[in-house]
């Protein structure tokens, strides 16, 4: 079971690091403007999902209450 918790903490450490990455690619987007060499075009995509997610309807309220249930800060059981 110690493997399981090692493995868990790894996943919930890379996870971290990938939202501060985006955070950060995010505000240097907005920053700076257009797509940047190593981010690309970071918020015209989280723009085209949200278009997407509210054209969709319910469908799309569903997905996103999905996508917020996956990142939501839960204590390890």
């Amino acid at each position: 079971m110690d493997s399981i918790a090692k493995i868990k903490t790894w996943i919930g450490a890379i996870i971290d690091i990938g939202l501060m990455l985006l955070a950060l690619a995010i505000v240097a987007s907005l920053l700076v403007g257009g797509t940047l060499p190593f981010f690309g075009g970071v918020v015209s995509n989280i723009t085209s999902l949200v278009k997407d997610l509210g054209s969709n309807g319910l469908v799309g309220l569903i997905t996103l209450g999905v996508i917020f249930w996956l990142f939501a800060k839960r204590s390890p059981g």
